[in-house]
């Protein structure tokens, strides 16, 4: 959440010249409704029965495709399967301080709608981030610059797996 998936997603798109799909619009897109909607009406694991679904759908059809998924996909286990076997993993990182900055007065984010975002999003890291590094096949610090400049370097990195 907040490292940004979507538009470093779109960018590496770009370079490579291949579809980009995000998981989240998708979802939207599906349902006809937001995910903060869904998180209210269906509580979150409504939202990733939901996410499971799409992102299987997006997988089998989305062939050469650069796809953004949403922070909490890896919490099941089934969503972590369908990544690891539809090509490469990259898990982009940035440090604790630099989302605290990012997402300060984000109102878009379910999960951050509380009084200690700061606890919130240390607690979501110490969930998520063994998870993603366990599927990974690339870890990469996305800390600094563009979304364009972050997706060249990671061109760069990945053009040496």
């Amino acid at each position: 959440m907040g490292v940004g998936k979507t538009s470093v997603g779109r960018q590496l798109a770009g370079l490579l010249h291949r579809p980009f799909v995000d998981v989240d619009a998708e979802i939207e897109s599906r349902s006809g409704a937001d995910i903060q909607w869904i998180f209210d009406m269906e509580g979150e694991a409504g939202f990733r029965k939901r996410e499971t679904k799409v992102l299987s759908d997006i997988v089998a059809s989305s062939a050469s495709s650069v796809i953004a998924t949403g922070g909490g996909v890896v919490m099941t286990k089934e969503n972590r399967k369908i990544l690891q076997s539809s090509g490469q993993v990259i898990y982009l990182s940035v440090s604790k301080e630099q989302l605290y900055e990012r997402m300060r007065r984000d109102k878009s984010r379910p999960l951050l709608q509380v009084e200690n975002r700061e606890q919130v999003i240390d607690d979501l890291i110490e969930l998520r981030d063994p998870l993603y590094r366990e599927i990974a096949d690339v870890v990469f610090a996305a800390e600094a610059g563009s979304a364009h400049r972050v997706a060249k370097v990671l061109l760069e990195e990945l053009s040496k797996h």
